[in-house]
Protein backbone atom coordinates (compact mmCIF):
# COMPACT_ATOMS: atom_id res chain seq x y z
CA UNK A 1 0.00 0.00 0.00
CA UNK A 2 0.80 3.67 -0.28
CA UNK A 3 2.61 5.08 2.92
CA UNK A 4 -0.42 7.34 3.32
CA UNK A 5 -3.02 4.48 2.78
CA UNK A 6 -1.11 2.03 5.30
CA UNK A 7 -1.21 4.52 7.95
CA UNK A 8 -4.84 4.72 7.59
CA UNK A 9 -5.89 0.79 6.71
CA UNK A 10 -3.67 0.12 10.35
CA UNK A 11 -5.39 2.95 12.04
CA UNK A 12 -9.08 1.87 10.74
CA UNK A 13 -7.98 -2.05 11.85
CA UNK A 14 -6.72 -0.47 15.05
CA UNK A 15 -10.20 1.19 15.94
CA UNK A 16 -12.45 -1.25 14.26
CA UNK A 17 -11.02 -4.81 15.17
CA UNK A 18 -11.77 -4.12 18.64
CA UNK A 19 -15.38 -3.20 17.73
CA UNK A 20 -16.13 -6.18 15.70
CA UNK A 21 -14.81 -8.40 18.11
CA UNK A 22 -18.23 -7.50 20.45
CA UNK A 23 -20.56 -9.13 18.07
CA UNK A 24 -20.69 -12.71 16.98
CA UNK A 25 -17.87 -14.08 14.65
CA UNK A 26 -19.95 -14.07 11.35
CA UNK A 27 -21.98 -10.90 11.46
CA UNK A 28 -18.21 -9.18 12.64
CA UNK A 29 -17.14 -10.80 9.13
CA UNK A 30 -19.94 -9.97 7.16
CA UNK A 31 -19.32 -6.72 7.65
CA UNK A 32 -15.80 -6.72 7.24
CA UNK A 33 -16.28 -7.93 3.97
CA UNK A 34 -18.97 -5.31 2.94
CA UNK A 35 -16.65 -2.87 4.44
CA UNK A 36 -13.88 -3.88 2.02
CA UNK A 37 -16.22 -4.28 -0.57
CA UNK A 38 -16.75 -0.78 -0.31
CA UNK A 39 -13.18 0.02 0.15
CA UNK A 40 -11.08 2.08 -2.41
CA UNK A 41 -8.98 -0.56 -4.36
CA UNK A 42 -6.33 1.52 -5.75
CA UNK A 43 -3.78 -0.49 -5.81
CA UNK A 44 -0.88 -1.48 -3.24
CA UNK A 45 2.47 0.16 -3.82
CA UNK A 46 5.34 -1.92 -5.39
CA UNK A 47 6.90 -4.76 -3.29
CA UNK A 48 10.63 -5.71 -2.54
CA UNK A 49 11.84 -7.48 -5.67
CA UNK A 50 13.66 -9.72 -3.46
CA UNK A 51 10.13 -10.95 -2.11
CA UNK A 52 8.96 -11.66 -5.60
CA UNK A 53 8.12 -15.39 -6.60
CA UNK A 54 7.58 -17.57 -9.60
CA UNK A 55 5.34 -21.06 -9.08
CA UNK A 56 2.91 -22.73 -11.26
CA UNK A 57 3.59 -20.75 -13.93
CA UNK A 58 2.31 -17.55 -12.64
CA UNK A 59 4.22 -14.59 -10.90
CA UNK A 60 3.62 -13.23 -7.92
CA UNK A 61 4.59 -9.61 -6.82
CA UNK A 62 4.94 -11.07 -2.94
CA UNK A 63 4.53 -14.98 -1.21
CA UNK A 64 1.68 -13.71 1.22
CA UNK A 65 -1.50 -14.74 0.25
CA UNK A 66 -5.00 -14.54 1.78
CA UNK A 67 -6.25 -18.16 2.05
CA UNK A 68 -10.19 -19.22 0.79
CA UNK A 69 -12.72 -19.24 3.78
CA UNK A 70 -12.23 -15.23 4.09
CA UNK A 71 -13.87 -13.88 0.38
CA UNK A 72 -16.10 -16.74 -0.05
CA UNK A 73 -18.26 -15.27 -2.98
CA UNK A 74 -15.32 -13.05 -4.05
CA UNK A 75 -17.03 -9.67 -3.20
CA UNK A 76 -14.06 -7.82 -1.90
CA UNK A 77 -10.85 -9.55 -4.27
CA UNK A 78 -8.97 -5.98 -5.53
CA UNK A 79 -9.88 -4.45 -1.79
CA UNK A 80 -7.75 -7.47 -0.62
CA UNK A 81 -4.73 -6.91 -3.34
CA UNK A 82 -4.73 -3.21 -2.07
CA UNK A 83 -4.05 -4.52 1.26
CA UNK A 84 -0.42 -5.96 0.35
CA UNK A 85 -1.36 -9.66 -0.36
CA UNK A 86 0.34 -10.65 -3.39
CA UNK A 87 -2.40 -13.32 -4.13
CA UNK A 88 -6.31 -13.65 -2.96
CA UNK A 89 -7.84 -16.90 -2.53
CA UNK A 90 -11.47 -16.57 -3.07
CA UNK A 91 -14.17 -19.71 -1.70
CA UNK A 92 -14.78 -22.54 -1.54
CA UNK A 93 -17.66 -21.97 -4.54
CA UNK A 94 -20.03 -25.06 -5.28
CA UNK A 95 -21.60 -25.29 -8.12
CA UNK A 96 -25.34 -24.45 -7.01
CA UNK A 97 -25.95 -22.32 -4.24
CA UNK A 98 -26.30 -23.30 -0.35
CA UNK A 99 -26.89 -21.92 2.39
CA UNK A 100 -24.12 -23.98 4.17
CA UNK A 101 -24.65 -25.62 7.98
CA UNK A 102 -27.00 -24.17 10.44
CA UNK A 103 -25.65 -20.51 13.03
CA UNK A 104 -23.91 -20.65 14.94
CA UNK A 105 -21.19 -21.67 13.14
CA UNK A 106 -17.73 -19.41 13.80
CA UNK A 107 -16.19 -19.53 17.00
CA UNK A 108 -13.40 -17.32 18.43
CA UNK A 109 -10.99 -18.73 20.52
CA UNK A 110 -9.27 -15.40 21.34
CA UNK A 111 -7.06 -16.45 24.39
CA UNK A 112 -5.27 -19.08 21.76
CA UNK A 113 -5.81 -17.08 18.67
CA UNK A 114 -7.70 -19.52 16.97
CA UNK A 115 -10.94 -20.00 14.99
CA UNK A 116 -13.40 -22.94 14.57
CA UNK A 117 -15.69 -23.16 12.10
CA UNK A 118 -18.11 -25.30 10.35
CA UNK A 119 -20.05 -23.05 8.05
CA UNK A 120 -20.13 -26.38 5.13
CA UNK A 121 -20.00 -24.60 2.26
CA UNK A 122 -21.95 -21.88 2.09
CA UNK A 123 -21.44 -20.33 -1.46
CA UNK A 124 -23.35 -18.06 -4.07
CA UNK A 125 -22.84 -20.90 -6.46
CA UNK A 126 -20.36 -20.77 -9.15
CA UNK A 127 -22.61 -18.43 -11.76
CA UNK A 128 -23.10 -15.81 -9.30
CA UNK A 129 -19.39 -15.49 -8.56
CA UNK A 130 -18.26 -16.03 -12.04
CA UNK A 131 -21.05 -13.37 -13.00
CA UNK A 132 -19.38 -11.00 -9.98
CA UNK A 133 -15.79 -11.48 -11.00
CA UNK A 134 -16.49 -10.86 -14.58
CA UNK A 135 -17.81 -7.15 -13.53
CA UNK A 136 -13.95 -6.46 -12.06
CA UNK A 137 -12.52 -4.31 -14.63
CA UNK A 138 -8.69 -3.26 -15.01
CA UNK A 139 -6.96 -6.54 -13.51
CA UNK A 140 -4.67 -5.56 -10.73
CA UNK A 141 -1.06 -6.56 -9.61
CA UNK A 142 -1.54 -9.91 -7.64
CA UNK A 143 -2.95 -13.11 -8.57
CA UNK A 144 -6.60 -14.32 -8.33
CA UNK A 145 -7.12 -17.80 -7.03
CA UNK A 146 -10.30 -19.68 -7.03
CA UNK A 147 -11.55 -21.97 -4.55
CA UNK A 148 -14.04 -25.01 -5.90
CA UNK A 149 -16.08 -27.76 -3.62
CA UNK A 150 -18.95 -29.81 -4.26
CA UNK A 151 -22.78 -29.88 -3.08
CA UNK A 152 -23.35 -31.05 0.17
CA UNK A 153 -26.06 -33.39 -1.71
CA UNK A 154 -24.97 -33.92 -4.87
CA UNK A 155 -24.90 -37.39 -6.36
CA UNK A 156 -22.19 -37.13 -7.98
CA UNK A 157 -19.15 -35.20 -6.19
CA UNK A 158 -16.00 -35.53 -8.91
CA UNK A 159 -18.70 -34.19 -11.41
CA UNK A 160 -19.52 -31.41 -9.26
CA UNK A 161 -15.82 -30.38 -9.19
CA UNK A 162 -15.73 -30.50 -13.04
CA UNK A 163 -18.73 -28.64 -13.25
CA UNK A 164 -17.43 -25.90 -11.02
CA UNK A 165 -14.22 -25.31 -12.66
CA UNK A 166 -15.88 -25.31 -16.49
CA UNK A 167 -17.73 -22.12 -14.86
CA UNK A 168 -15.21 -20.96 -13.09
CA UNK A 169 -11.61 -21.27 -15.02
CA UNK A 170 -11.93 -18.06 -16.91
CA UNK A 171 -11.58 -15.62 -14.29
CA UNK A 172 -9.19 -17.41 -12.17
CA UNK A 173 -5.39 -17.16 -12.27
CA UNK A 174 -5.37 -20.79 -10.64
CA UNK A 175 -7.80 -23.05 -9.23
CA UNK A 176 -7.89 -25.10 -6.06
CA UNK A 177 -9.49 -28.34 -5.52
CA UNK A 178 -10.46 -28.18 -1.86
CA UNK A 179 -11.13 -31.93 -0.87
CA UNK A 180 -9.87 -31.64 2.62
CA UNK A 181 -12.94 -29.42 4.47
CA UNK A 182 -14.22 -31.51 7.92
CA UNK A 183 -17.71 -29.95 7.28
CA UNK A 184 -18.96 -31.71 4.12
CA UNK A 185 -19.75 -34.96 5.49
CA UNK A 186 -17.58 -37.17 3.35
CA UNK A 187 -15.81 -35.31 1.31
CA UNK A 188 -12.15 -35.95 3.31
CA UNK A 189 -12.71 -39.54 1.78
CA UNK A 190 -11.86 -38.25 -1.93
CA UNK A 191 -8.38 -38.10 -0.96
CA UNK A 192 -8.18 -41.45 -0.73
CA UNK A 193 -5.97 -43.37 -3.59
CA UNK A 194 -8.36 -44.90 -5.79
CA UNK A 195 -11.19 -41.96 -5.71
CA UNK A 196 -8.33 -39.53 -5.75
CA UNK A 197 -6.68 -40.65 -9.15
CA UNK A 198 -10.41 -40.62 -10.51
CA UNK A 199 -10.91 -36.72 -8.73
CA UNK A 200 -7.62 -35.57 -10.60
CA UNK A 201 -7.86 -37.52 -14.05
CA UNK A 202 -11.61 -35.81 -14.32
CA UNK A 203 -10.76 -31.99 -12.99
CA UNK A 204 -7.40 -32.01 -15.17
CA UNK A 205 -9.38 -33.30 -18.28
CA UNK A 206 -11.88 -31.11 -17.57
CA UNK A 207 -8.96 -27.91 -17.84
CA UNK A 208 -7.35 -28.86 -20.18
CA UNK A 209 -10.71 -28.45 -22.12
CA UNK A 210 -10.92 -25.19 -21.86
CA UNK A 211 -7.27 -24.22 -22.73
CA UNK A 212 -8.53 -22.89 -25.96
CA UNK A 213 -11.12 -20.56 -24.63
CA UNK A 214 -9.13 -19.49 -21.38
CA UNK A 215 -5.56 -20.81 -21.04
CA UNK A 216 -3.94 -22.89 -19.20
CA UNK A 217 -5.44 -22.34 -15.65
CA UNK A 218 -2.69 -24.40 -12.79
CA UNK A 219 -4.48 -26.60 -10.65
CA UNK A 220 -3.58 -26.82 -7.23
CA UNK A 221 -4.74 -29.49 -4.19
CA UNK A 222 -5.93 -28.71 -0.91
CA UNK A 223 -5.25 -31.39 1.61
CA UNK A 224 -5.91 -32.04 5.10
CA UNK A 225 -3.33 -31.96 7.97
CA UNK A 226 -4.89 -35.16 9.65
CA UNK A 227 -3.25 -37.21 7.44
CA UNK A 228 -0.86 -39.99 8.40
CA UNK A 229 2.05 -40.20 6.80
CA UNK A 230 0.92 -43.47 4.48
CA UNK A 231 -1.97 -41.49 3.07
CA UNK A 232 0.14 -38.54 2.78
CA UNK A 233 2.18 -41.02 0.68
CA UNK A 234 -0.41 -42.14 -1.44
CA UNK A 235 -1.34 -38.49 -2.24
CA UNK A 236 1.95 -37.70 -3.22
CA UNK A 237 2.02 -40.54 -5.43
CA UNK A 238 -1.39 -39.75 -7.55
CA UNK A 239 -0.68 -35.89 -7.47
CA UNK A 240 2.93 -36.85 -9.15
CA UNK A 241 1.85 -39.31 -11.59
CA UNK A 242 -1.05 -36.78 -12.37
CA UNK A 243 1.18 -34.26 -12.44
CA UNK A 244 -0.66 -31.46 -10.46
CA UNK A 245 0.56 -28.05 -10.12
CA UNK A 246 0.67 -27.46 -6.74
CA UNK A 247 -0.32 -28.36 -3.35
CA UNK A 248 -1.85 -26.02 -0.70
CA UNK A 249 -0.87 -27.79 2.89
CA UNK A 250 -3.43 -27.26 4.97
CA UNK A 251 -6.70 -26.92 5.59
CA UNK A 252 -8.16 -26.45 9.32
CA UNK A 253 -8.25 -29.72 11.63
CA UNK A 254 -10.12 -31.79 13.51
CA UNK A 255 -7.77 -32.33 16.39
CA UNK A 256 -7.54 -30.06 19.04
CA UNK A 257 -4.02 -29.70 20.61
CA UNK A 258 -2.87 -30.12 24.01
CA UNK A 259 -3.07 -26.78 26.21
CA UNK A 260 -5.79 -24.95 24.22
CA UNK A 261 -7.09 -22.28 27.23
CA UNK A 262 -10.58 -21.39 25.35
CA UNK A 263 -11.47 -25.26 26.66
CA UNK A 264 -15.31 -25.05 26.27
CA UNK A 265 -15.29 -23.61 23.11
CA UNK A 266 -12.81 -26.05 22.16
CA UNK A 267 -15.56 -28.65 22.50
CA UNK A 268 -17.45 -27.22 19.39
CA UNK A 269 -17.54 -29.17 16.72
CA UNK A 270 -15.85 -28.01 13.21
CA UNK A 271 -12.09 -27.07 11.66
CA UNK A 272 -9.58 -25.54 13.76
CA UNK A 273 -7.86 -22.89 12.37
CA UNK A 274 -5.36 -20.18 13.73
CA UNK A 275 -2.12 -20.27 15.85
CA UNK A 276 -2.82 -23.60 17.00
CA UNK A 277 -2.07 -25.09 13.98
CA UNK A 278 0.92 -24.07 12.94
CA UNK A 279 3.24 -27.00 14.56
CA UNK A 280 1.16 -29.33 13.08
CA UNK A 281 0.31 -28.22 9.42
CA UNK A 282 4.07 -27.12 9.28
CA UNK A 283 5.42 -30.99 10.10
CA UNK A 284 3.10 -31.86 7.19
CA UNK A 285 4.35 -29.45 4.61
CA UNK A 286 7.75 -30.25 5.38
CA UNK A 287 6.71 -33.93 5.44
CA UNK A 288 4.78 -33.08 1.51
CA UNK A 289 8.06 -31.28 0.54
CA UNK A 290 10.49 -34.07 1.06
CA UNK A 291 7.82 -36.31 -0.31
CA UNK A 292 7.77 -34.20 -3.92
CA UNK A 293 11.10 -33.90 -4.53
CA UNK A 294 10.54 -30.62 -6.49
CA UNK A 295 7.81 -31.97 -8.98
CA UNK A 296 5.18 -29.43 -8.05
CA UNK A 297 5.37 -25.71 -5.41
CA UNK A 298 3.48 -26.17 -2.31
CA UNK A 299 1.21 -23.41 -0.77
CA UNK A 300 2.26 -23.58 3.12
CA UNK A 301 -0.88 -22.29 5.35
CA UNK A 302 -2.03 -22.65 9.13
CA UNK A 303 -1.04 -20.75 11.75
CA UNK A 304 0.55 -17.77 9.91
CA UNK A 305 0.55 -14.53 12.00
CA UNK A 306 4.03 -13.04 11.43
CA UNK A 307 7.08 -13.37 9.41
CA UNK A 308 8.79 -15.50 11.78
CA UNK A 309 6.07 -17.71 10.95
CA UNK A 310 5.70 -16.85 7.25
CA UNK A 311 9.52 -17.05 6.65
CA UNK A 312 9.27 -21.02 9.16
CA UNK A 313 6.80 -22.09 6.51
CA UNK A 314 9.66 -21.02 3.11
CA UNK A 315 12.06 -22.94 5.01
CA UNK A 316 9.87 -25.77 5.50
CA UNK A 317 9.08 -25.95 1.68
CA UNK A 318 6.36 -23.60 0.82
CA UNK A 319 7.41 -21.37 -2.30
CA UNK A 320 3.89 -19.56 -1.07
CA UNK A 321 2.25 -19.11 1.74
CA UNK A 322 -1.94 -17.69 3.29
CA UNK A 323 -3.30 -16.73 6.35
CA UNK A 324 -6.91 -16.03 7.32
CA UNK A 325 -7.50 -16.20 11.04
CA UNK A 326 -5.25 -14.26 12.03
CA UNK A 327 -6.29 -11.35 10.65
CA UNK A 328 -9.40 -11.59 13.48
CA UNK A 329 -6.19 -11.04 16.07
CA UNK A 330 -4.24 -8.26 14.03
CA UNK A 331 -6.02 -6.45 11.73
CA UNK A 332 -5.75 -5.50 7.93
CA UNK A 333 -2.44 -4.57 8.19
CA UNK A 334 -0.88 -7.86 8.72
CA UNK A 335 -0.17 -8.61 5.14
CA UNK A 336 2.29 -5.29 5.13
CA UNK A 337 3.72 -5.96 8.90
CA UNK A 338 4.97 -9.72 7.48
CA UNK A 339 6.30 -8.48 4.33
CA UNK A 340 8.33 -5.42 6.00
CA UNK A 341 9.49 -8.52 8.75
CA UNK A 342 10.65 -10.68 5.44
CA UNK A 343 12.83 -8.30 4.18
CA UNK A 344 14.26 -7.73 7.53
CA UNK A 345 14.79 -11.19 7.68
CA UNK A 346 16.54 -11.70 4.20
CA UNK A 347 19.09 -9.01 5.34
CA UNK A 348 19.93 -10.62 8.05
CA UNK A 349 20.20 -13.65 6.85
CA UNK A 350 22.25 -12.54 3.30
CA UNK A 351 19.64 -14.44 1.16
CA UNK A 352 19.12 -12.55 -2.25
CA UNK A 353 15.66 -13.50 -2.89
CA UNK A 354 12.80 -14.99 -0.85
CA UNK A 355 12.92 -17.75 -3.14
CA UNK A 356 16.71 -19.01 -1.39
CA UNK A 357 14.99 -20.18 1.48
CA UNK A 358 12.35 -22.31 0.11
CA UNK A 359 12.63 -26.30 1.71
CA UNK A 360 16.30 -25.28 3.19
CA UNK A 361 14.88 -26.59 6.95
CA UNK A 362 12.05 -28.93 5.75
CA UNK A 363 14.00 -31.97 7.17
CA UNK A 364 14.52 -30.62 10.42
CA UNK A 365 10.53 -29.84 10.55
CA UNK A 366 9.73 -33.08 9.30
CA UNK A 367 11.71 -34.70 11.96
CA UNK A 368 10.04 -31.71 14.40
CA UNK A 369 13.49 -30.71 15.47
CA UNK A 370 13.50 -27.21 13.60
CA UNK A 371 13.09 -25.85 17.18
CA UNK A 372 10.06 -23.73 18.47
CA UNK A 373 9.19 -20.87 16.25
CA UNK A 374 7.91 -17.39 17.97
Amino acid sequence: MAPALNRLVAWIGAAATPLLRQLDAETAHRLTIRALALYPATGAAPDDPRLAVTAFGLHFPNPVGLAAGFDKNAEAVDAILALGFGFAEVGTITPLPQPGNARPRLFRLTADEAVINRFGFNSEGAAAVRARLAKRGVRRAGVLGVNVGANKDSADRTADYVRAIAQLAAPADYLTVNISSPNTPGLRDLQHAAALDDLLARILDARDELISACGRKPVLLKIAPDLTLDELDAIIVCARRRAIDGLIVSNTTLSRPSGLREAALAREQGGLSGRPLFDLSTRMLAAAFLRAEGAFPLVGAGGVDSAERAFAKIEAGASLVQLYSALVFKGPGLADAIKRGLVATLERRGLPAISEAIGRRAKDFAAGTAGPVP
